[in-house]
Parts: C-alpha cells; sequence; structure tokens
C-alpha cells in the first residue's frame, strides 16, 4: 500500500507489511547543507509473509551513503535505490536483522517544510503525513510501530538546545564545538510522530502532578525575548490535562511534555508524542498583540494536540483511511474541553458556523469524499473539514445515541482493549455497539457516504385524537464516485412548545423511533407520533445540532419567532434567528439582481432587537446573535447562477435598516459593554467585547460615518478592540482619512511583529469591492510581507482568495488568474500551501456563467502547466472534473 506518485492508493488494497520493525536508532549530526542521518533499523519477517519478498523502504529526495547488513557493507546487486524507494532483497526467512542506512539532507534548501528542515536558524521536523521518507529509508506509514532512541550532534554555540521523542537519557560534549544529546520513547510509535529540534529559544517551564501523583515537567521553548507571551498557553496546557483526567480518565504517561513555537510551519501545530511542535501564532500571546479570538484558538489548539497523546499516539490509525479516527475523535474532545471552559451554547454555535461554511461546502462540490475516503491520490489533501469537523459530528452522534454513561463506557473500552496499536474505524465503533448492545451498522455508513443529508420536515396535528405527527424524509446529493447513497441513521434531539414558549408534554406513540429528546431517522420516510398533544405546538428541531444534516422545514415567522425569543436551547433560538435570515437575505440578493429595492423582514428585525435588548442573555450569546448569515451561507442558500456582487449589496441592505431602525439600542448597548480596568482573556470579557464590536459595527451602517470607529480605534487598549475597529474602518470607510490614519498608525505600532501584522493584511485583503485585488498587488511589496512564509501567504492571499466574495470573484477574472500565477509559483516551493489556496476555487461551478468561465480558465491554465506538485495536481485535477 505504497504512496507513489500521482497513483491512487486504495483502502481496499491494504495489507500489512512483510516486515515488523522492532526497533530504531537514529543519530543526526546536524548541519545546515549536509546533515548526516544514520538509522539502524532492526527488523524480522512477518509470519506469514512472502518468505522472497524484498523489503521496500520509502525515500524521497535523498542522497544515500551507506547500506549496511548487520553491519557489514550490503553486496550492490542485493539492493536498488530508486527516486522514491529503495528495495532490499535476500533477507532472513525468520530470524531479527539489521539495516544501517546513512542519508545526507540539505535542511536549509527544504522550502517544503516536510521533513527535516532548517528556518530562521532552527532545525524542525514535520512529518505527518509522509514527511520521514524526507529523513531516511523508511516504512513510512502509520502501522509500522517501533521505539525509538535518538542521539543529535550539533555545534553547541548555534544549537544549544537539542529535542527529540520521549525522555531525556542525557548529553554531554562531543568533539570541538559540538555536543550530543540523546532521547528515548518508550512508547511505539509510527514514523509521523517523530520529532526533532534544535537552535537556541528560549524556554518557559512548570510542572503538573497528574492523577496517580506523578510530577510531569512542563516546557514551552519559544524565540528569545517572547517567554511572558507564551503564559496563557502553559496555563491551557495545565487545564487541558487535568480536564482530561477527570472527564476521559487520561492521564499523561512521560516524565516531561515539550512544546516548541516555531514562525515557519505549514499546519497549526502537531502531535509529536511529548514534544509537539507549533506555529507560534497559537502559543504566543498578550492584551496588546492578541485578540480574544487568539485566545480562544490557543486554548482549543493547545488541548487538541495534548489530547492526542491519547487519541492519535497511544492509538494510532491503521492507514490514512482512518485518519477521522485520531483527527474527528480529536477535534470532539477539544470542542468539549472548550466548551467547558467557556459558553457551551457559544462554543456550538461557532463550531456550526464554521461547519456550514467549511465543511458544507466541501460536500457541495467537486472535492467531496467521506469522513473516511476510499481512495486518495495525495493523502496531504485529505486534511480536511470533512476528516476534521465533520469526523467530531460523527463522534458527537454517537455520544448522543448511546447517551453520556455508555458513550463513556465505549471510549473506555476503547482506551483499555487498543492501547498500543493501530486500529480501524471498524475496532471504534465495535466498542460502542459492544457496551450498548446497539447495532451501528447503519449509523456507520456516516464515515463512507460523502454529502450532505437533507432532512423535509412535515407536521399534522389532530385535535380529535390530540396526536402530533411529524414526518421526515432524508435525501442524500450523489458526489463524486458515489451516485446512489442508502438511508443514514440521523438522531435529531427535539422540543415541543406552546405559545407561551413552554415545552409540551407528550408521549410517543408505540412504535415511534423516539427515545427521549431524540428522534431516531433510519428509513427514507419517517413518522414520529406524539400522543397527548391538545393544542398544535411549535416542533424545535436538530437541537443543538444534533446531527450534520439540512433541515427544510417550511416554518411560519411566528414560529421561528417563538423559538428565538423562548427556546431554552440557546442554539435552537440562534438557528431560529438563522431560519428567518437566511431565506430573506437569499431573496434580498435575487430582487437586487433584478433591480428592485429590498426591505428587511419587520418580524426577522424586531426578533434580532429584542435578543440585543435582553440583558438576561449572555454577551457572547448576543453578538452570535446579531451575526447575520454570511454572503458565503447566501451563496450556498442560493445554489447556482451565484452572483457575489448582489449577495454583498443585499447583505449590506438589510444591515443598514436593521442598524438605521435600532440605532438607539446599539448605542445604548455599545456604551454599557464598555469595559473598565485591564484587559482580561476570560470568556464573559471576551463576550462583553463581543457584542460591544458587534453594536459598533452596526452603528456605523446607521452613522455612516467614521468617527465613533475611529475613536474606538484610538481609545482601545487591547488588540481585540483595535482590529475590530480597524476593521469597521477599513469595510465600511475605505480611503477615508481616518482609515489611512488608522492603517498608518497600526502598521507604525506593530510593524515588527510578524503575527500582529497579519491581522494588519488579513482585514485590507478581505475589504470588499473590485479594488482589492489592486491592494493585494501593492502589499504584497510591503517589507513586512514574506511570500516564503505560510502564515504571511494565508493572511494576505489566502484571506483575499477564501473571504473576500467580491474582491475575488471579479466578473472579469482578473482576479482569478492572479491566484493561478500565484499557486503556480508557491507550488514550487511549498506543494502542500499551493493546494490549500487552491480549494478556494471549489466552488466555481455555482457561479452565473461569466465567472464560472473566467475561473474555469484559470483552473485549466494550472492543470497544463508542467512540473505541478502531486498535491496541487490531484486538487486541480477534481475541481476540473465533470
Amino acid at each position: 500500500m505504497r504512496t507513489e506518485a500521482g497513483q491512487v492508493v486504495n483502502l481496499a488494497d491494504y495489507r500489512p507489511t512483510d516486515f515488523v520493525l522492532e526497533r530504531v536508532d537514529l543519530t543526526f549530526e546536524l548541519d545546515p547543507t549536509e546533515t548526516k542521518v544514520e538509522a539502524r533499523l532492526i527488523f524480522h519477517r512477518r509470519e506469514g509473509a512472502d518468505t522472497k519478498a524484498p523489503l521496500v523502504l520509502d525515500g524521497e529526495d535523498l542522497v544515500l551513503v551507506s547500506l549496511l547488513f548487520d553491519q557489514m557493507e550490503m553486496e550492490p546487486e542485493r539492493y536498488q535505490a530508486a527516486a522514491t524507494h529503495l528495495t532490499i532483497r535476500d533477507l532472513p526467512e525468520a530470524e531479527p536483522f539489521e539495516i544501517t542506512i546513512t542519508t545526507l539532507l540539505n535542511p536549509q534548501a527544504n522550502t517544503q517544510l516536510m521533513g527535516l528542515y532548517r528556518s530562521n536558524g532552527i532545525y524542525c521536523t514535520q512529518c505527518e503525513a509522509e514527511g520521514f521518507r524526507r529523513i531516511t529509508y523508511f516504512p513510512d506509514r502509520p502501522d509500522v510501530l517501533a521505539v525509538y532512541t535518538v542521539n543529535i550532534i550539533a555545534d553547541k554555540a548555534a544549537n544549544p538546545l537539542l529535542l527529540s521523542n520521549g525522555n531525556f537519557l542525557g548529553g554531554a560534549g562531543y568533539g570541538e564545538g559540538k555536543h550530543f544529546a540523546a532521547w528515548f520513547d518508550p512508547h511505539p510509535k509510527p514514523s509521523y510522530l517523530f520529532a526533532l529540534v534544535a537552535g537556541d529559544l528560549a524556554l518557559v517551564e512548570d510542572s503538573f502532578t497528574t492523577m496517580s501523583g506523578r510530577e510531569v515537567t512542563l516546557k514551552i521553548y519559544v524565540e528569545h525575548g517572547k517567554q511572558g507571551n507564551a503564559a496563557y498557553a502553559m496555563d491551557a496546557l495545565k487545564r487541558s490535562m487535568k480536564w482530561d483526567e477527570e472527564v476521559f480518565g487520561r492521564e499523561y504517561d512521560l516524565d516531561i511534555f515539550m512544546i516548541v513555537a516555531v514562525s515557519d510551519f505549514n499546519f497549526g501545530a502537531m502531535e509529536n508524542k511529548g514534544l509537539n511542535i507549533f506555529n507560534d501564532k497559537y502559543i504566543l500571546a498578550d492584551p496588546e498583540t492578541a485578540t480574544d479570538q487568539d485566545y480562544a484558538n490557543i486554548e482549543a489548539i493547545v488541548a487538541h494536540e495534548y489530547f492526542h497523546n491519547w487519541t492519535g499516539n497511544r492509538i494510532t490509525c491503521r492507514d490514512w483511511f482512518q485518519l477521522c479516527l485520531k483527527e474527528g475523535l480529536t477535534v470532539y474532545r477539544d470542542h468539549e474541553f472548550s466548551a467547558d471552559q467557556r459558553s457551551r451554547a457559544v462554543k456550538r454555535i461557532a463550531e456550526v458556523r464554521t461547519l456550514r461554511s467549511e465543511q458544507f461546502a466541501e460536500d457541495a462540490g467537486p472535492l467531496a469524499h467521506p469522513v473516511r475516503p476510499a481512495a486518495y491520490r495525495e493523502i496531504n489533501n485529505f486534511y480536511t473539514t470533512t476528516v476534521y469537523e465533520k469526523g467530531s459530528e460523527v463522534t458527537r452522534m454517537i455520544a448522543t445515541i448511546l447517551g453520556p454513561q455508555a458513550f463513556r463506557q465505549g471510549l473506555d473500552l476503547y482506551f483499555e482493549r487498543h492501547d498500543g496499536q493501530a486500529v480501524t474505524v471498524e475496532d471504534f465503533v465495535q466498542c460502542f455497539a459492544e457496551v450498548s448492545a446497539r447495532d451501528l451498522a447503519q449509523f456507520s455508513l456516516w464515515y463512507n457516504q460523502s454529502g450532505t443529508p437533507a432532512v423535509a420536515v412535515e407536521t399534522a396535528h389532530d385535535a380529535r385524537k390530540k396526536q402530533f405527527t411529524v414526518t421526515l424524509t432524508q435525501t442524500i446529493p450523489a458526489t463524486p464516485g458515489q451516485p446512489e447513497k442508502q438511508p443514514m441513521h440521523i438522531p435529531l434531539r427535539f422540543a415541543l412548545i406552546d405559545a407561551k414558549g413552554k415545552l409540551v408534554a407528550a408521549s410517543a406513540s408505540a412504535g415511534s423511533a423516539i427515545e427521549g429528546d431524540v428522534l431516531h431517522l433510519t428509513r427514507e420516510r419517517q413518522s414520529f407520533v406524539f400522543e397527548g398533544v391538545a393544542k398544535p405546538p411549535v416542533l424545535s428541531l436538530n437541537r443543538g445540532f444534533s446531527a450534520p444534516v439540512i433541515i427544510r422545514f417550511a416554518q411560519s415567522g411566528d414560529a421561528l419567532a417563538l423559538i428565538a425569543r423562548h427556546e431554552s436551547d440557546l442554539f435552537a433560538r440562534w438557528q431560529a434567528l438563522t431560519d428567518m435570515a437566511l431565506p430573506a437575505l437569499a431573496a434580498a440578493a435575487r430582487t437586487l439582481a433584478a433591480g428592485e429595492a429590498v426591505q428587511v423582514d419587520p418580524v426577522l428585525k424586531e426578533s434580532l432587537l429584542a435578543i440585543l435588548a435582553d440583558d438576561t442573555l449572555e454577551p457572547a450569546f448576543r453578538a452570535q446573535a446579531l451575526s447575520l448569515p454570511s454572503e458565503m451561507d447566501i451563496a450556498r442558500e442560493l445554489g447556482s447562477d451565484i452572483d457575489p456582487d448582489a449577495i454583498h449589496a443585499a447583505r449590506q441592505a438589510i444591515i443598514s435598516q436593521i442598524a438605521q431602525d435600532g440605532s438607539e439600542i446599539f448605542l445604548a448597548v455599545h456604551k454599557a459593554m464598555a469595559e473598565a480596568g485591564a484587559y482580561s482573556p476570560d470568556a464573559p470579557s471576551a463576550g462583553r467585547r463581543a457584542l460591544k464590536n458587534a453594536a459598533l459595527s452596526y452603528l456605523g451602517h446607521a452613522i455612516k460615518t467614521p468617527q465613533l470607529a475611529a475613536e474606538a480605534y484610538a481609545n482601545a487598549n487591547n488588540m481585540t478592540d483595535r482590529s475590530q475597529a480597524l476593521t469597521v474602518l477599513a469595510h465600511q470607510f475605505a480611503g477615508t482619512n481616518e482609515t489611512n490614519a488608522a492603517l498608518a498608525d497600526f502598521e507604525k505600532r506593530f510593524g515588527d511583529n510578524p503575527l500582529v501584522m497579519d491581522k494588519w493584511f488579513a482585514i485590507q485583503a478581505t475589504v470588499p469591492g473590485g479594488t482589492a485585488l489592486e491592494r493585494v498587488r501593492s502589499l504584497m511589496t510591503s517589507p513586512h510581507f514574506n511570500s516564503g512564509n505560510p502564515n504571511r501567504v494565508r493572511a494576505l492571499i489566502g484571506s483575499f482568495a477564501a473571504a473576500n466574495p467580491t474582491g475575488f470573484h471579479r466578473a472579469d477574472g482578473e482576479s482569478y488568474r492572479f491566484l493561478a500565477a500565484e499557486i503556480l509559483e508557491i507550488d514550487k516551493r511549498n506543494p502542500q500551501l499551493a493546494a490549500r489556496l487552491l480549494t478556494s476555487m471549489r466552488s466555481w461551478r455555482s457561479l452565473e456563467t461569466r465567472r464560472a468561465s473566467e475561473a474555469r480558465k484559470a483552473l485549466e491554465t494550472i492543470a497544463a502547466s508542467d512540473g505541478l506538485s502531486n498535491d496541487v495536481r490531484d486538487i486541480v485535477d477534481r475541481i476540473l472534473k465533470d
């Protein structure tokens, strides 16, 4: 099941390796351009394997220096070193043997940031998914687990810090000007979890006492001078460790846990066993430079990578098709952690916003794939919102179906049974089936079928029989490679509400698939009958977003308003507002496109303003309620023939009318949420700032002058308020003196802080309108922009392509041509980054004819280019496939 360049890998073709790897001893002699790696690997042939089968090891961009068999030089006729593999023949049939491989690397030239690379004077590794093969020839797959010993030799002055996985064995001087360090990881792991860091970094240190009384040393390494900015990350780590013990019974298993923050990194972070490597944007924070969202992201991502210690490290994936088994499960765990640390309802709303804007769009386009794909050509392209976010929702549905007690029992069994193993989705689901005595075979279709199910809802009330009937019909659209679908098991939480907003007491009719407050939809069309219902109730369905589906339910405005004002489930209240707003916004876009005036729905406006004025609700929820569906949400609602300019104009018109009619309330809320005293990133304080800044945005539309936003910018004492005020200025009052002065002031204040300047780039890249491309091109010439740093590229080019519909989807197609040219250039040095940028064009077919034609031409330009990486070739071929 090797991954060849451009070759499709199929789940059905999986088979275990012919050889078992028992032990790995690695020695690195670090040098910027000529690092020598010696790998001593002990194997034995797997019982039952072909006795003539050769040992085939993966490799990429390696220089083979020497190859030994049992410490003797191997005869040339026994091996063949090709571009992607090292094949060794004539090996023992049963007894263990040792292969020693010495390779040369050039870390300084490794701009892909995969394998071992050197950036800003720091040696760093990134091995997931297939980066270890860029370090040495190796069976680079997740089901090959072994114990690692690592020796690192380097110049002492340039690299006083030498780190790897596991526990520190010791170190000493090593010849003139050099030193070495030795590390041992007692827990067998796959190669993708290997890590090495060397360089000169500052240390923040603390400790944590586990539930069994062991003391664990905690270390976070950052650039010198930034130690004070790691305090929140350290606090989040300690809270994560405590929470995982209390909620899931998971205790940390090494003597030391380390985090290293680096500035050049393709991802957010990596869970390498005992040595997590982070993009520094998810570690460093202080009030002057980090927003409330930055703090929340740090908390969540530190937790996520720590939780991987059990869900991903101690128990890993048998193959990369099972990626959701570690990522989806761990996302569910970090979501639950954040919900407990902050507001559960607000956190859930934020999760669903992301799911709908990103994953639903993925499910509806050419890149759709199941939570567990059946095939892939480039595994790097399957680190997607489907695997992560939808994978999390699938785990959440298991918890909903089983209930909290059985769900915990199932996880406990999973941890006990599969510790130290590389497993499959079937192994995971079987644990829950056993403890609950449920047949989860139909539910498992969630792992194997792509596409977002739609559930149509019909209701009927029989006053004479006092019966209320809910009839649900599920449909799942055709997706690439899956034209026909089977009915899914969809658990839908519900409530019946009377005219005063109170819950209606009702009993399920015999035979209805209702358990507690959950409807279990398992057939294509299914009815659920409630007895003892004297008057027609209002149905609140999919409370808490218990299933990742699209609900199609033609409820009246009055029914939705009732839910929005009285439902005890705050997510359902927000959803009711969304269900009022989204059709209204879509209709407004059509109206504007036809040249007619737009009028806001009075029920929607009154409901929004009522929630805004309700100070019994937490400010963070009120802020979420005020945030109308995005332009991408509206586009998804319209489905086809999308005109981004009409969508933007319609949304702005609706917001302006609400703002003007509620200006007094917005002004009162803006003043009431003003804070006194020092900044705190805690959830209540963040919620107040969120509501204050939401009101500020509406007031910009009501007052129509930049004065209030300019005052907010000048008076800000934290990055949340400062960046939000700058956004209002730039997006609503572009080109004014106040906006230009604020942009210049921001650059002057923070020009020496790249992470903060990313906000400056992103704010300007997302200013709506046809001049956005010229602005982006100009910003690319800024001395603060570095095309070799993934964070800078994502902040400017990525934000423009993914989050500026009117700017990116210019009718003349110039923005598409710009992105195509940039992708081709970036692909030469960092294919993964290029491929991620390209996914912003996945929905091109839904655009109106002229834009769609221009988008196709740009994509065909990419596809016709010579020398494309596997990453970009895979994405562009799938996006263009008819």
